[in-house]
């Protein structure tokens, strides 16, 4: 019995990494044969982003039952590490033209950048997790809440600018269209700018699921569901908080910089609680707890508020009659309004906290169920 349980399991698995394959594999044709300006491809490498900055939410919010609200601050300090650490040193006095070309005067490739935000940010979550994650609740999420909206201050401020650039932005980094091949004239021959980040987000949150299936996701899920008794198990809770609270910070600033290579400039100003926000709402109708939930939702948000709506936000004409309503602003009312009926019917989200083995397994009993029937 349990070695058919564990071939289930196993084929349930293969077919998921199968069909997370051949949707790259779609991509990477789509790439080569679609315009590149096309939405779809700006659809994929935000909704990548947000997928992987999503499911480090998750990891706090779902799997450790941490409220954290602080990921926006740990996007801001990512896309500002990579930006700084990214940018050639001949392009430095252009972009840092108010502070005589920065203090910072290095080069460093974009993946040894990336990781080094990476270590940063791990850094900062351990010393902040000390005093924070000793509150619970909303008051936790007041705290870290405070944090995003310090750093963003911090990273405006004029003393910081020789670093930071200021207020001003940062720009002339590496970005998606840089993993385009091209050839002697400069022209593409191979387009690389959507699949590479997928990859990449995908890499990071592959990493996060086997994290979440070892011993030290199953006592997440403990403290989650019960922190006396996971303590009376032997678990202890403030070191296992602070290490998923620095791993979900690792990976936040991951997404941080893949969102400075999306937009191709980096402003504080721009990572405001609105950004966490969003992110939460993202785990929120995808499923707390569902890694799968998270990636989905991801891409369907970004696709919905981004392209499939936006005609809403232009006049549109039927001969010689205007259609009401349709004016600048009003997709986000009609966006909102679907969330609402999203939440009111998808109580638990859209995967609940199912992820797609699970999927797949449920569809494969019901078809036997049915055979059997007939």
């Amino acid at each position: 019995m349990s070695n058919n349980i564990k071939k289930k399991a196993d084929s349930a698995t293969i077919l998921s990494a199968a069909i997370v394959a051949a949707i790259y594999v779609a991509v990477f044709i789509a790439e080569q044969t679609i315009a590149p300006t096309s939405m779809l491809f700006t659809v994929l490498k935000k909704g990548a982003t947000y997928a992987l900055v999503a499911v480090s939410m998750n990891l706090l919010n779902g799997f450790t039952g941490i409220f954290s609200l602080g990921q926006a601050g740990f996007m801001l300090l990512g896309a500002y590490t990579y930006g700084i650490l990214t940018i050639p040193v001949a392009q430095r006095m252009n972009v840092w033209q108010y502070y005589n070309g920065g203090l910072v005067q290095f080069t460093l490739p974009w993946f040894v950048a990336m990781l080094l935000a990476g270590l940063v940010a791990a850094l900062f979550a351990f010393l902040i997790g000390m005093p924070v994650l000793r509150l619970k609740s909303d008051y936790l999420a007041i705290a870290t809440l405070g944090f995003a909206e310090i750093i963003r201050a911090v990273f405006q401020w004029d003393k910081l600018g020789p670093i930071t650039n200021g207020s001003n932005m940062l720009n002339n980094y590496p970005t998606f269209s840089d993993f385009n091949l091209r050839n002697a004239s400069g022209q593409v021959t191979v387009y690389l700018s959507t699949l590479v980040p997928m990859l990449i987000a995908g890499l990071c949150i592959g990493i996060i699921i086997l994290l979440i299936n070892s011993t030290f996701g199953r006592a997440l899920k403990a403290i989650r569901d019960d922190e006396i008794a996971a303590e009376a198990m032997g678990i202890r809770l403030a070191s296992h908080k602070r290490l998923a609270f620095c791993i979900s910070s690792f990976f936040a600033v991951v997404g941080g910089a893949m969102l400075a290579m999306f937009q191709n400039t980096v402003q504080a100003k721009g990572f405001t609680t609105a950004m966490t926000y969003e992110i939460l709402l993202i785990v929120v109708i995808g499923g707390i707890g569902s890694v799968t939930g998270s990636c989905i939702s991801s891409f369907l948000l970004v696709a919905a508020s981004e392209w499939w709506l936006r005609f809403l936000d232009q006049k549109q004409m039927i001969g010689s009659f205007e259609v009401p309503l349709l004016r600048n602003g009003f997709r986000l009312v009609v966006f909102s309004i679907i969330i609402m009926i999203v939440v009111l019917f998808f109580r638990q989200g859209i995967m609940g906290t199912k992820e797609l083995p699970d999927v797949i397994r449920a569809l494969g009993r019901k078809g036997k169920k049915e055979a059997a029937s007939k």
